[in-house]
């Protein structure tokens, strides 16, 4: 997760088909070091936190069906994990406020306070690691 450069979330559309997209990997720590403390309290529980505009379609699709699931990979080392657990739209200011990032204005030119900008969160209920041909699963218990 810390190594990926993107994740791969996918959600249900209102099909209810999968809707699959890359996404900034926030816990990418060479690309985002300074929000590395946000997640050091989710180690265990591996909660996610991603960005995205509010007008974008993967609103609608949480709010009817919040099943999701993200996936981080290296394909040089034919490693990856994925996650799949229940999504949600954040609503807390200071949360958009410890992760903004000021490079961000070319999504959101309103700054931190763009009503375009939304966070999600993941709360990871199923892992699946792979790595070349062997796998482990395992699941993450609710009180996590």
């Amino acid at each position: 997760m810390s190594e990926a450069k993107t994740a791969v979330l996918t959600t249900i559309d209102e099909d209810g088909w999968p809707s699959t997209r890359a996404m900034l990997n926030l816990r990418n720590v060479e690309t985002y070091p300074d929000l590395a403390p946000v997640f050091d309290s989710h180690r265990g529980d591996l909660l996610i936190y991603f960005t995205t505009n509010t007008s974008s379609g993967k609103i609608s699709q949480i709010g009817n069906n919040g099943k999701a699931s993200v996936y981080y990979c290296d394909p040089l080392t034919w490693r990856g994990l994925m996650l799949g657990g229940t999504i949600s739209i954040v609503s807390d200011p200071a949360l958009n406020e410890k992760i903004w990032q000021k490079d961000w204005t070319m999504y959101y030119p309103g700054g931190v306070h763009d009503t375009d900008y939304s966070i999600l969160c993941l709360v990871p209920r199923v892992a699946k690691y792979y790595e070349c041909l062997d796998s482990v699963s395992w699941s993450l218990t609710e009180s996590q």
